[in-house]
């Protein structure tokens, strides 16, 4: 399969309200994910290196001890196992992050 529509995936929780939809090839995974308002990331680390960007809200990420607040558009990269947080602003957000390798525990 070469194409894939999210609004037809089903979705997986990662953490208490935090839902993804996820797509993978062999050597790297997508996940389109959707933070509820206030909504909490704790902090946590994988071997996985992270870029994404937010597509809708606000997010403050924190990684690696540095804080800064995330809008639409904006793009983040975090190295592996690097310890990072996020936390929602006052409404929904969505995020569309990239892992490499493919983190397995993702795939459903």
């Amino acid at each position: 399969m070469y194409f894939f529509s999210p609004a037809e995936r089903e979705r997986k929780e990662l953490f208490g309200g935090v839902n993804a939809r996820t797509f993978w090839g062999e050597h790297m995974l997508l996940a389109v994910v959707d933070i509820p308002a206030n909504g909490v990331i704790p902090p946590h680390s994988h071997p996985h290196e992270q870029a994404g960007m937010v597509v809708a809200g606000e997010l403050t990420f924190t990684v690696d001890g540095e804080t800064r607040t995330l809008r639409a558009g904006d793009v983040y990269v975090i190295p592996g196992g690097v310890e990072h947080s996020v936390v929602a602003g006052d409404a929904p957000a969505q995020a569309l992050d990239v892992f490499s390798p493919v983190r397995e525990e993702y795939k459903y």
